[in-house]
């Protein structure tokens, strides 16, 4: 930063800003203090009474010391003994060697916040990162990024400038010790170390100061967490380095905040790369990897949205050669077969060719290029999470992260685990006591929480039978008004089926339901999770992971799957029909078209997909604008520049320790959606592509402008995560192959067509799929009310959708062979698809490694680097030691052993 010296020794003025330049709103103006007059104010000028300070600095009062991390409070009734409590924090923050600066509250737009200004000197900083084993440059890489690509030329629409992608140049690095400091580049000690290094090292320090008195021993009384969950203090945060629409003027001041808004976090950027390196230099490897990760996903789902509209493409092409749905639809064949009714009492007979467009619609997914798309996808699952480990392994090493042990930052007691354990014992390592939680309590808090899971999961299961029980309520009532020819509604008739209509509602009704579930259960989830006192950080998120997922993976696709693989399947035939609670509850199981099952999964997955990420969407975007609008609403009728960096960041929201958490949840639920029913829908990838487009810019944009500045923490993978997708992923290999077998109408249609047609194509396939049912032998509890407004008297017979033999066979109503032979071949399929699947996979999880073999070699290196740097090191430190000694040494001594200090300097 340019700073204008007085007359006085030492004394410095921060950088002028014309009051013209602050009211005309110039790019460039930021941090500095304005002046009334637009004269230049020169060197050994003492104007300084005229000077008015602008308050949107990173720095303390003297322009010189930078703000790492903030904290504000309030007094309050409870003013005494948070007073104190501060007091004490206060004074051991000092003695740890931090510098601090209060703002009083007259300074702020509330009148009642103080803000504490934390700054962290050099020997602190040095010390600390000792202790963390922070790794820090110590010689340029001399290791090219790559050679270049073939038609690279082609991505430059795509990039981003240099300066963007790679913020710093890349450095051989090795952990900071504080009695080689002269090992490492250090050119300025102020900047050494980055802004997102320094707030790492400051929380490290506030989350494990007390707040007692030297006299007192009370450990429980430690850390920031407390002290923010008491409210003695409400808010602790590092600052953001400038607004984010506008460069900071101050060149000390990185404006790496305005660079992420400008070129990540504009939607005009969408299709353009993530600037990664930027975005882990300012919010730290953890939020670095998560953002790599969905950008890589969203990358591969590129390739598979493409291969979906491919398959999409060829069932709309192939619409013309449609044989079965043309029989559904002609007048001669559609039209004089009829059905038998689809449910008891109010339900009528009814023609085939009622379901013709709904048989066009399931020919768009219900196709052969849907196999092809299935297996596709299989494969595509594996490359993905293969080539996901090799980015990972690759970010490990150009991130410092190749040796980070996740237990250093994440095997830490959690301080409510301190608070809530008040037994203690020995530690058997460290010989000192610590909390402990006896083994009666774990295991009575372990039950609570499961029997809670098992409640909520059991919930789930609830509603979705209700949800079935209304399917096959309501589906009466649609199919009496809907084929109804007295009501004159035969219009909508023609579009909307009785199956369309109750999927459809069902579908709608079941979104809220999840939503609802959804909004209660998060908040179960963190309360049994909390009840449980996880020791550590790491432990409680992996606990809170599998709750959630769990839970979700429930909510979100028990209807999937109950249309998947239950709908239709056990549905029995005319006169022994099946009913879901016994033939006392007549709710007699739903049957499907005579196309399939597969266009309701397909309605249902669109319906809860689509309406998820849309929800998702709005609620990320508008909820933290609204909350901000209401945090700021009483003065934001002020300039902008009135208000303190300070007070601008303490209005935003708080990213709290899940964020991400979320984040991933959100992510990986989706990604279940397109891959464990994507056989059903292959334009779920496409949607997918579009919203995680949108859902980029729109976390970015949350970052860099509704959000506090989280402070910077490592990890040098996605965590459980990865174990989950992998899960995820074999899971979806099953249920597309089931989905293909049991929901697609494709096995019996090539069982028919290989084995059963005449002329070896599909014509007469649709009267062959069908069963005769003689109408005199139907219940009357099964029967239609009204029976004579409809058929005339000369038709004797319905059809229904089974292999079973004609009345008056010696077996009528049981299986046929082409039901023994098409159950055969889809069982065939499940094995066969599932061992190619699973066969390849394998082989391609094998055949690329995942850490690159240049990664290696670069990891090779630079560890042999370091050795060698090391030890040159110490050679020439002792060589120096060994010198400065043998001229202080005195001179009959010297001369008693001349060739001492020659032979070790050989050796050396």
């Amino acid at each position: 930063m340019r700073r204008i010296t007085g007359k006085a020794k030492d004394e410095t003025l921060i950088e002028l800003q014309n009051a013209t330049e602050s009211q005309t709103g110039d790019e460039n103006s930021g941090n500095g203090i304005s002046s009334s007059s637009d004269k230049t104010i020169l060197p050994g000028h003492t104007e300084t009474d005229k000077l008015q300070p602008n308050k949107d600095t990173v720095f303390f009062k003297d322009g010189v010391r930078r703000i790492d991390f903030v904290l504000s409070y309030v007094d309050d009734k409870d003013g005494e003994k948070k007073q104190e409590r501060r007091r004490e924090f206060e004074a051991n923050l000092e003695k740890a060697g931090l510098e601090l600066e209060t703002d009083d509250k007259t300074a702020s737009k509330d009148q009642k916040t103080y803000f504490l200004k934390i700054h962290a000197p050099w020997d602190v900083l040095a010390t600390y990162a000792d202790v963390l084993k922070i790794k820090v440059p110590f010689k340029e890489s001399d290791i090219p990024h790559g050679q270049d690509v073939p038609l690279e030329w082609l991505t430059h629409p795509f990039r981003l400038p240099q300066h963007i992608m790679r913020p710093q140049p890349d450095y051989f690095t090795h952990p900071f010790d504080k009695t080689k400091t002269d090992f490492f580049l250090i050119n300025d000690k102020d900047t050494f170390f980055p802004p997102s290094t320094r707030n790492r090292i400051v929380f490290y320090i506030l989350a494990r100061c007390p707040y007692y008195s030297e006299g007192r021993k009370d450990r429980d009384k430690t850390g920031i967490k407390r002290l923010l969950s008491n409210g003695t203090y409400t808010a602790a945060f590092p600052l953001h380095d400038c607004r984010y629409w506008k460069r900071a003027r101050n060149a000390e001041c990185e404006s790496e905040r305005y660079n992420l808004y400008k070129n990540w976090a504009s939607f005009l950027c969408f299709y353009k790369e993530q600037p990664i390196n930027l975005i882990r230099k300012y919010y730290g490897e953890k939020i670095g990897i998560y953002f790599a990760w969905l950008g890589f996903y969203t990358e591969m789902l590129f390739f598979a949205a493409v291969m979906g509209v491919i398959c999409f493409t060829y069932g709309v092409l192939s619409y013309d050669d449609n044989i079965s749905s043309k029989e559904i639809c002609d007048a001669n064949i559609g039209g004089s077969i009829v059905m038998c009714p689809l449910c008891d009492k109010k339900c009528p007979f009814w023609k085939l060719n009622s379901t013709c467009l709904s048989s066009w619609q399931s020919h768009l997914f219900d196709n052969e290029g849907t196999v092809f798309f299935a297996i596709f996808m299989g494969i595509w699952v594996t490359l993905f999470l293969e080539f996901w480990k090799r980015r990972q392994a690759r970010l490990e090493y150009e991130w410092d992260l190749v040796d980070f042990e996740e237990e250093q930052q994440q095997l830490q007691i959690r301080p409510e685990f301190e608070i809530k354990c008040t037994n203690k014992r020995l530690n058997k390592i460290t010989q000192e006591m610590e909390p402990y939680l006896p083994i009666t309590s774990k295991c009575a808090r372990f039950s609570l929480s499961a029997a809670t899971v098992i409640f909520w999961v059991s919930l789930i299961v609830a509603c979705i039978i209700g949800l079935i029980a209304y399917r096959l309520a309501v589906y009466a009532a649609f199919a009496s008004i809907i084929k109804d020819p007295m009501r004159k509604i035969q219009f909508v008739g023609r579009f909307i089926t009785p199956q369309l209509a109750t999927s459809v509602t069902a579908s709608c009704i079941n979104f809220v339901i999840i939503m609802i579930l959804n909004f209660f259960y998060e908040r179960v989830a963190v309360w049994i999770t909390d009840m449980e006192i996880p020791k550590t950080h790491l432990e409680y998120e992996n606990r809170l992971t599998m709750k959630m997922f769990l839970f979700q993976f429930v909510n979100y696709y028990s209807s999937c799957f109950y249309v998947a693989f239950f709908k239709g399947k056990f549905v029995g035939y005319p006169g022994k029909y099946s009913y879901m609670f016994g033939k006392w509850s007549k709710l007699r199981n739903e049957e499907c078209d005579p196309g399939g099952c597969l266009i309701e999964l397909t309605t249902q997955l669109v319906i809860i997909m689509a309406g998820k990420q849309l929800w998702g969407n709005i609620q990320e975007a508008l909820l933290p604008l609204m909350r901000n609008w209401w945090s700021s609403r009483k003065g934001r009728h002020h300039p902008e520049n009135h208000y303190s960096r300070c007070e601008q960041d303490n209005v935003l929201q708080n990213f709290s320790q899940l964020g991400l958490f979320y984040e991933y949840l959100e992510m990986v639920i989706q990604f279940g959606f397109i891959t464990l029913f994507v056989a059903s829908f292959p334009l779920a990838p496409l949607l997918a592509l579009f919203n995680n487009i949108l859902e980029i810019r729109v976390d970015a944009w949350k970052f860099t402008t509704q959000f506090k500045r989280p402070v910077a923490s490592k990890a040098r993978n996605i965590g459980a995560w990865q174990e989950i997708l992998n899960t995820v992923a074999i899971l979806s290999v099953v249920t597309n192959a089931f989905i293909m077998a049991f929901t697609s109408d494709m096995i019996p249609r090539m069982v028919y067509l290989y084995a059963y047609s005449n002329e070896s194509s599909m014509t007469g396939y649709v009267s062959n799929s069908l069963s005769i049912f003689n109408i005199s032998q139907i219940p009357d509890g099964n029967m239609l009310e009204e029976r004579g407004y409809l058929l005339n008297n000369s038709i004797t017979t319905c059809n229904y959708r089974d292999y079973r033999y004609p009345p008056g066979h010696q077996r009528e109503y049981t299986h046929t062979m082409q039901f023994w032979h098409i159950l055969a071949a889809k069982m065939a399929f499940i094995i066969i698809m599932e061992h190619v699947v699973f066969v390849v996979k394998f082989f391609v999880a094998w055949m690329i490694p995942d850490i690159p073999s240049d990664v290696k070699a670069r990891i090779k290196r630079e560890r042999y680097l370091i050795q060698e740097y090391l030890h040159n090191y110490e050679v020439e430190k002792l060589k120096l030691q060994l010198s400065a000694s043998f001229i202080t040494e005195p001179h009959t001594e010297m001369s008693s052993t001349p060739d001492k200090y020659e032979v070790l300097s050989e050796c050396l």
